[in-house]
């Protein structure tokens, strides 16, 4: 049996071209992070078409939460896996990366070549400011929405001092709250908020020829570009580096790019020496600009990883071998976890203890969201950042002498844009920007 025959054809009507047509729409409207593309293809595939229910639209969206990787991506192609199988998963979910991909790839091309020039390093000077702002306004929705108990304050309050006073690994800070949240669901439940789990249905036979052969599938076309980098270039090659580290970063990507930030750029620029501290908020500029997942800023990292160290290509090729590796080990895990899990979707929602991993590992998010605010203030803010120990504790100290004043300008007006005035993200953004520009030309 295929994992296309046990996909339960909620749209049977709907013709896979005009799917094909919508999901192209989506994709290239798909700004805003994932609330507002979650809410686009609410209206656009439950609203207007009614293609999927909102009991089933919901249901699949609490399921991509349980993944890693970006939420609505995954949602994207879970609903083209309802409709159309494996071949609309596929389709759904490219479409929903390649907009944005191809923008963000253009735009690395572009920043490789011309960051050191005078009025491309003020605009970045502005964006930087604009990052720093929609990361706080990041934090303090999902902090609003996510502590609702004293264990999930206290899950994110420890994975921030976590990382930011001892450096701990990304990797360990989920895992250890997701091994709480286990704990807590099987014995207080109470503490994580948790909603009693409805009775499970009728039992069916288990899905387990679909998932293997979707897992084994997909698996192989996310280990195939590293098997050949590892026959023709080696293990020492930067194409190995960049591949082994985004296939981990894949695993790990729970609570969004946000989350992860702070993490790729520690690695990115203390552990490779891809980036210039600082960069990693310039990405992000360009990935808040674009359709798309915010994950695609890992596509500009890659980008400038290979450009910098292109042997034995030019630079511009081996960036573009970087983009695509990037791109290709970011996203073919989120096809991965669709196709072999989507059909234990019904099981799995009544997984109490599943659902308490993750409300501790979104609650820790917080943290690491907040310890992502700390560092982007301080390289945003400060041209110089060094290091202090005390022990185990280690504390990132910024030079009070090289606070940039026009930075500090322009991220006090991007918090009041953000929070007082409600601006959008875009504009926000492209103001900021301009900031930039003047002040550079005004001093």
């Amino acid at each position: 049996m295929s994992p296309d025959t046990t996909v339960p054809m909620q749209g049977e009507g709907v013709r896979f071209g005009e799917m094909v047509s919508v999901f192209a729409r989506i994709g290239v409207l798909s700004f805003g992070g994932p609330a507002g593309q979650i809410a686009l293809m609410h209206h656009e595939l439950v609203e207007k078409r009614r293609w999927i229910g909102e009991a089933d639209f919901l249901h699949g969206l609490n399921f991509c939460h349980l993944l890693p990787g970006p939420e609505a991506q995954q949602l994207a192609t879970w609903i083209g896996w309802r409709l159309h199988g494996m071949r609309g998963g596929l389709v759904a979910g490219l479409l929903f990366v390649i907009p944005g991909a191809v923008i963000i790839l253009a735009l690395s091309m572009l920043y490789a070549v011309a960051a050191d020039l005078a009025w491309v390093a003020a605009v970045f000077l502005g964006v930087k400011a604009a990052v720093l702002a929609i990361v706080v306004q990041a934090l303090m929705r999902i902090a609003g929405r996510a502590l609702d108990t004293p264990l999930k304050r206290g899950l994110a309050l420890g994975a921030f001092l976590g990382l930011f006073l001892f450096d701990l690994p990304f990797p360990l800070i989920v895992l250890g709250a997701g091994a709480i949240g286990v704990i807590a669901a099987a014995f207080r439940p109470g503490w994580l908020a948790l909603k009693p789990a409805a009775a499970p249905s009728a039992p069916s036979r288990p899905p387990w020829r679909s998932t293997i052969g979707a897992a084994a599938l997909w698996g192989t076309v996310w280990a195939a570009p590293m098997v050949l980098i590892a026959l023709t270039l080696g293990r020492d090659h930067v194409f190995w580096d960049i591949g082994v580290f985004f296939s981990q970063l894949a695993v790990v990507t729970f609570g969004g790019a946000y989350a992860v930030l702070a993490y790729m750029a520690q690695e990115a620029v203390q552990s490779f020496g891809w980036l210039r501290p600082g960069e990693m908020a310039d990405g992000l500029g360009l990935a808040e600009t674009t359709p798309g997942p915010l994950i695609l800023v890992t596509q500009f990292v890659g980008y400038l990883a290979a450009f910098r160290a292109p042997d034995p290509f030019t630079p511009l090729v081996a960036g573009l071998l970087g983009a695509i590796l990037t791109t290709w080990v970011t996203f073919a895990p989120c096809f991965m976890w669709i196709f072999a899990l989507a059909p234990w979707i019904d099981r799995l929602g009544h997984a109490a203890r599943l659902k308490g991993g993750l409300a501790a590992v979104t609650a820790a998010v917080v943290g690491v969201i907040a310890n992502l605010t700390a560092w982007f203030a301080l390289h945003v803010l400060f041209a110089r950042v060094g290091e202090r120990s005390f022990g185990p504790v280690r504390l990132d100290w910024p030079d009070i002498a090289s606070l940039d004043w026009r930075a500090a300008v322009l991220a006090v007006l991007a918090v009041l844009l953000a929070f007082r005035f409600g601006w959008s993200v875009l504009s926000i953004l492209a103001l900021s920007a301009a900031g930039g520009v003047a002040l550079a030309w005004a001093t």
